[in-house]
């Protein structure tokens, strides 16, 4: 059965795996300034490591199928992030005391998203899933996760909205399967799944 969209379609945007493309990644996930503070996006996969650390990593990772994630573009300027790979590469996941697992054979997750200032209020969270979801199938994922927040109706605050939200992921096909013991500007996390045939 086909997913309804309940957003348009955005001409000229392109979701592309990051594998490949570390510069395109480093050019708004990497601090610019030498102690400037920056994701890099290794919080779920190595959180032990330092900011050089951190960059060799993705570095590597972006050298590397499957790639950490899918990177947007809008009329071929890098816009946005999504962290989408294997489970069991993010070890904050396979360790989490808060996140329950659920058939993770085969399974890959949706971390975050990041859209550049500049971007945001186009729709890009929902081209980025588009394409994590096309990503990890091409890929042999049998299915894919996220742990978004459930605002329950409210507002919430940029940061805990990294993560997205329940009614987000369904609008994409995914179902919620059981709430997680962890939570996010307040507000309750959900492990939501999407079977990829």
């Amino acid at each position: 059965m086909p997913v309804q969209r309940a957003y348009p379609r955005c001409v000229g945007i392109e979701v592309l795996p990051a594998a490949g493309r570390w510069d395109d990644f480093a050019s708004f996930m990497v601090p610019r300034k030498p102690g400037g503070r920056g994701c890099v996006c290794v919080v779920y996969r190595n959180s032990s490591l330092d900011m050089p650390g951190r960059i060799a990593h993705m570095r590597a990772l972006c050298a590397s199928e499957p790639g950490p994630g899918v990177l947007a573009y809008v009329d071929g300027e890098v816009a946005g992030w999504c962290s989408v790979a294997p489970k069991s590469t993010y070890r904050a996941l396979v360790n989490s005391r808060t996140i329950p697992h659920v058939q993770d054979e085969g399974a890959w997750s949706v971390i975050c998203f990041v859209v550049r200032p500049g971007f945001r209020r186009r729709g890009l969270m929902h081209q980025l899933l588009d394409g994590a979801v096309g990503h990890a199938h091409a890929t042999g994922a049998a299915a894919l996760e996220g742990y978004p927040v459930d605002p329950g109706g409210e507002r919430i605050d940029q940061i805990s909205g990294y993560v997205g939200t329940v009614r987000f992921f369904e609008a994409h096909g995914f179902r919620r399967v059981c709430r997680t013991a962890g939570r996010r500007g307040g507000k309750p996390r959900w492990l939501v799944r999407r079977e990829l045939p």
